[in-house]
């Protein structure tokens, strides 16, 4: 049995309607749960975290991320053309990946959100080209410590077969989606509706990618209970009226990418985070791409910030009436932890802290120039904390990341492995990247 883990005098940020923050207190983790969360704890025999001087919070959680594409990182930065990003990833490379491809990039992106601070992440795998791929990706997961929904995809390129799916969803259904799993599977199912069958036969979630330029809802996803809590819609930018009425309705659950959807142009100033919440629904943040971006919350709640004040002032000073209010730091805050838990089916599991709860935890450092002095807690995590601030990660309980430094990491043949798999893809495929 190992003791339990006090973190003491830290600033406890819970995200929780029902646990109240506290300027100054402690949390203790016991097992993988958190047993109480106070303004002072005695520590008995547990081992003690000084969160003196740091912020206490629930683990960030990364509602949409392609992470099969760790090893690309930053290929393609300036992109702005959809079609020239697939054809890159599905067809120049994406058809050249192997099983041991397919690991070595997903366990990179775990591993690189595990350092920043993210505790869980829905991994939307639009390049599940075998079971086996499936698998190495899972294996992956499982490996890194995270806590992770791998929404399995049909590989993109047109040579891809897709026809283990959605056979292979039960298999996977029953080997993974047990009560206590870390690690879960759901579909990634476009506008699949007899895969999207298949996958509520398995209680799973439904993930769908929705460009209103691109695609459209059509009425055979009217019938009752096709639409639901189960779906997540993604980026869902340049949506007309009736399509938003008909998620709205639903209730399903929506995530943006901020600065993806600015890289491609998807969004313009009526803004999806803002149309999913005039209806009342409550989006997630995810970061989508490491082709031009990394596993890095708090740039997405950054962008979010100022995106949404940007769009709606613009609107605002445009002279429409009844424009709605400026974004809250705690607004941003809820999209980057209990939003996204809700999204992933994981609300009653992480996303805040509380009693009961596993224990997704991170605390991060306020000591540094750029922070100090901490006057706002929220606005300093959310406007001035970096993922090189983040100290501690604990995900259900189990530490992975402690005094700035990965735990059981060896970044130097991770490294190497890294590097290996991108230049063989890159090989492969005939590209030659300027350094």
């Amino acid at each position: 049995m190992t003791r339990p883990i006090l973190f003491k005098h830290g600033t406890i940020v819970t995200m929780d309607a029902t646990v109240p923050d506290l300027a100054t207190g402690d949390v203790l983790v016991d097992g993988d749960r958190i047993a109480a969360i106070a303004p002072a704890l005695p520590a008995g025999d547990a081992e003690i975290i000084d969160a003196t001087g740091c912020i206490v919070l629930p683990g960030l959680v990364d509602a949409h991320h392609h992470a099969w594409l760790g090893a690309l990182r930053r290929l393609m930065p300036d992109v702005d053309d959809l079609f020239a990003y697939i054809g890159v990833v599905a067809e120049t490379l994406g058809r050249h990946y192997r099983p041991r491809d397919m690991y070595l990039s997903t366990h990179l992106t775990a591993i690189a959100s595990l350092d920043a601070g993210i505790t869980t992440i829905v991994d939307a795998c639009h390049g599940s080209r075998s079971p086996d791929h499936t698998d190495a990706a899972l294996d992956a997961l499982a490996a890194s410590g995270i806590r992770a929904l791998h929404m399995v995809g049909p590989a993109m390129d047109r040579g891809a077969s897709s026809a283990h799916l959605p056979g292979d969803l039960e298999r996977l259904a029953r080997t993974w989606n047990g009560d206590d799993s870390l690690v879960r599977v759901g579909l990634f199912g476009q506008f699949n509706l007899e895969w999207w069958q298949a996958a509520r036969r398995l209680d799973m979630r439904i993930l769908t990618e929705f460009i209103g330029d691109l695609a459209t809802l059509g009425p055979e996803f009217s019938e009752p209970g096709i639409l639901g809590p189960h779906n997540i819609f993604n980026h869902c930018t340049r949506l007309p009226e009736t399509t938003w009425r008909r998620l709205a309705d639903a209730g399903v659950n929506v995530t943006v990418n901020p600065r993806s959807d600015a890289l491609f142009g998807f969004d313009d100033d009526s803004f999806a985070y803002q149309r999913a919440v005039d209806h009342g629904l409550a989006p997630a943040l995810g970061i989508d791409l490491d082709t031009a971006f990394g596993s890095d919350m708090f740039g997405e709640m950054h962008a979010l910030f100022h995106q949404q004040r940007a769009a709606m002032r613009n609107r605002r000073f445009r002279g429409e009436q009844d424009v709605p209010a400026p974004i809250t730091v705690r607004a941003v805050l809820e999209a980057a932890t209990v939003n996204g838990a809700r999204a992933a089916g994981l609300e009653g599991i992480t996303g805040t802290l509380a009693p009961g709860k596993q224990a997704d935890i991170i605390m991060v450092r306020t000591n540094g120039a750029a922070v100090f002095p901490v006057t706002h807690a929220v606005g300093t995590i959310v406007q001035a904390v970096e993922r090189a601030d983040v100290d501690t990660v604990m995900v259900a309980g189990r530490l992975r990341k402690r005094n700035g430094t990965l735990l059981g990491v060896d970044l130097d043949r991770l490294a190497a492995d890294v590097t290996a798999s991108r230049d063989h893809l890159l090989a492969a495929g005939g590209m030659h990247v300027g350094r």
